[in-house]
């Protein structure tokens, strides 16, 4: 499981010109599946994201995590973190999980998520076309692998 963690001011999910979610301060992250990922992948990952400290605490110092400051969080599934571009410029998808594996994983990925923080997150839609906005406060952008645990 991958994710493509981002320090927002403010985010939001559009699908088909209609508003599906939206956040203030907190975290927008991208999630991508793949086939080998498991349920401990996701409670390992949702751990790590919500106790991430990358929020400013009282002296400037990246100290605080999102529960700390009872930030937002906002998941958008994206099967195109696992793109593979070593051959050729068209990207390969192969290791991005097929559907039948991939939403349970993301809803299990939401659901621990929604638990950890304490509170409801927000969500686009999987599969969809979505318009993705948001501030990148910071700019903070982290990267995590729950294969690697870097």
């Amino acid at each position: 499981m991958r994710a493509l963690i981002q320090r927002v001011s403010h985010a939001s999910v559009t699908i088909d010109d209609q508003l599906k979610s939206s956040i203030q301060q907190g975290l927008l992250v991208l999630i991508g599946i793949e086939d080998s990922d498991t349920n401990e992948d996701s409670e390992w990952l949702t751990s790590k994201i919500v106790n991430l400290r990358i929020f400013d605490d009282e002296n400037g110092v990246m100290n605080k995590s999102l529960v700390d400051i009872s930030g937002e969080l906002l998941i958008v599934s994206q099967f195109t973190l696992h793109a593979m571009t070593a051959k050729g410029n068209r990207p390969s998808y192969i290791r991005a999980a097929k559907p039948e594996v991939a939403i349970p994983l993301y809803e299990t990925f939401c659901n621990l998520a929604t638990q950890k923080l304490g509170k409801p997150v927000q969500t686009g839609t999987f599969g969809a076309d979505m318009k993705v906005e948001l501030l990148n406060d910071g700019p903070v952008t982290i990267w995590i692998d729950s294969k690697n645990k870097e």
